[in-house]
């Protein structure tokens, strides 16, 4: 059992930090939802 079972999530990932769609593919191996995904730059 994990902390985000059956969690929606919004994933922010940073531009020069870890992109949104890393951070994305790592919650894949969770049953968390991930109803938003983007990589904003943060100035």
């Amino acid at each position: 059992m994990s902390v985000l079972d059956n969690k929606k999530v919004l994933v922010i990932g940073d531009r020069d930090g870890i992109p949104g769609q890393a951070i994305e593919e790592t919650l894949k191996g969770t049953s968390a939802d991930v109803v938003f995904s983007s990589t904003e730059c943060f100035v």
